[in-house]
């Protein structure tokens, strides 16, 4: 047996007792259920899905996996349930996700601890998600009593003209494993806000985060039907959804590739469809930058969630004057990164959710270093499995895959450039558009790159912008629509134009 192999399984043998331990810090045993709910009710099935720690392999559970009939049976129950929701005050509507979200923050660390086993992210991490998603709730709690309408100048003689927001109807959302709380609440409650039913369908590799949340919001005293959620097989449950007419609205995170099919689908009913979808963000740091500062935002920017972000910075490029000493600075950090199960106090690199994504971030490294990139960084003792080594590749090019596909893991790729202009043109030279970071001192530049990058967001000097307020989404085969801010409700209402004649 290889040093290696040796280190490789001394590893994972360290990581074997976190599942159960982690099972057994949930406090509330009942939020760690197995069960989809259809109109109030908790439905089995003798078919299961089963949920696995990332980080070791161990099932966690056991999740029935219900048929598309049921999606026929939420739909039923969420066009019944809407006219009703629809007619609560807007205080009533944001009283109950107020609850909803003290609840939330209540259980914050059993939540976390269900994210943490389920998706394998750090716990620091999933306790910010908890928060994060909460936040959401609480905003929109408070936007449902700001859909202004407005009235308008009138064309006609003894004409009034107005606008009024009504809510679109019963709505739908799939939701991604990578922030598998976080998502849901930050579409769930938008909907419900303006006045929308809602049926959550959560990833299969995190449906326990998606589970819980929904148990808060029934004991929050959200009426049946209202929100629901449906665990199952992902492509039959997702079409069932948008071939049901009444399904007004449609809400999806995740691939662009299967944001294009599920688009496609929802063209047969005409549905308002909101996608938020790949990223490959460009991270630019001009030589004018101190270096500390600009090594340690990367870092931050890149690693959160080990990687599996679309906010991630996908191609870091650095300006030549200061490539040499950012690359040694910025590899010697993370050479430091701590690798290991998301429960072990410390662990700032946990496994990724998907084995699959693993192979691919393999893959990646092969493909560049075949094409002259330089390995840097890398942790030789704890690549295995579903663990992806924290990994720093200089010198990469355009042309290398690392460069042009999502990475959506702990590799990062550093591309030295020259100009303004040619670190623009190459950085738009993408069909994503979802965020793109700048790092310069020189006001007049910033400027000019935030107007010129075809990114629905660009930072500038930091790696934290997102939160409630903000109105969260790309350009591009990035996606459709916003989340969050007051332009987040306009995914699920529509407006209607009213000319009254008071001539006589």
């Amino acid at each position: 047996m290889s040093h290696n192999t040796l280190q490789n399984v001394q590893f994972m043998n360290s990581l074997m007792d976190y599942t159960e331990h982690g099972i057994r810090l949930i406090r509330r045993k009942d939020l760690l259920l197995g069960s989809s709910l259809v109109n109030g009710q908790w439905l089995d099935s003798p078919l299961t899905i089963d949920v696995n720690d990332p980080a070791t392999g161990q099932l966690i559970c056991s999740v029935s996996s219900l048929d598309v009939e049921y999606i026929d049976e939420a739909v039923d129950a969420a066009v019944s349930a809407f006219p009703v929701w629809a007619s609560y005050l807007p205080k009533q509507r944001g009283n109950l996700l107020k609850k909803w979200a003290a609840l939330i923050r209540e259980h914050q660390e059993d939540l976390a601890t269900l994210i943490t086993l389920e998706q394998g992210k750090p716990l620091d991490e999933s306790r910010g998600e908890i928060e994060y998603g909460a936040g959401f709730i609480d905003w929109f709690a408070e936007e449902a009593e700001r859909l202004y309408g407005e009235t308008l100048p009138s064309h006609k003689p003894g004409r009034n003209l107005s606008v009024v927001i009504q809510p679109i109807g019963v709505t739908a959302c799939v939701t991604p494993w990578n922030f598998p709380s976080a998502m849901i609440a930050r579409k769930a409650a938008a909907a419900l806000a303006v006045g929308c039913t809602m049926i959550v369908k959560p990833a299969p590799e995190t449906p326990l985060s998606a589970l819980a949340l929904i148990r808060l919001a029934k004991e929050a005293g959200i009426p049946a039907g209202v929100l629901q959620v449906i665990v199952g097989d992902a492509a039959s449950l997702s079409m069932r959804l948008l071939e049901r007419k009444e399904v007004r609205a449609f809400s999806f995170t995740g691939s662009t590739e299967v944001g294009r099919l599920l688009l496609g689908k929802a063209a047969a009913t005409v549905k308002k469809v909101s996608l938020e979808l790949g990223g490959n963000a460009p991270f630019i740091i001009f030589d004018d930058m101190p270096l500390d500062k600009a090594v340690d935002d990367c870092m931050a920017a890149k690693f959160a969630t080990s990687g599996q972000d679309c906010l991630a910075a996908n191609r870091i490029y650095v300006q030549r004057g200061i490539y040499k000493e950012f690359v040694e600075h910025f590899a010697l950090k993370v050479s430091k990164l701590r690798v290991g199960h998301g429960l072990e106090v410390g662990s700032e690199i946990g496994p990724m959710t998907r084995l699959s994504a693993a192979d691919k971030c393999r893959h990646l490294i092969a493909d560049a270093i075949e094409k002259g990139a330089r390995v840097v960084a890398h942790h030789s003792d704890c690549s295995v499995g579903s663990f992806v080594s924290p990994t720093v590749l200089a010198d990469v090019t355009d042309g290398m895959l690392i460069a042009t596909d999502e990475i959506f893991g702990p590799l990062a790729a550093i591309l030295p450039f020259d100009s303004e202009d040619e670190v623009v043109k190459r950085s738009n030279n993408t069909e994503m558009g979802l965020a793109a970071y700048v790092y310069t001192n020189d006001l007049a530049r910033s400027t000019r790159l935030v107007s010129s990058l075809e990114y629905g967001m660009v930072a500038v000097n930091t790696p934290s912008f997102t939160g409630p307020p903000i109105p969260f989404g790309g350009w591009k085969q990035s996606g459709l629509g916003r989340e969050g801010s007051r332009h987040g409700t306009a995914e699920y209402t529509e407006l209607k134009y009213v000319c009254v004649s008071y001539n006589s």
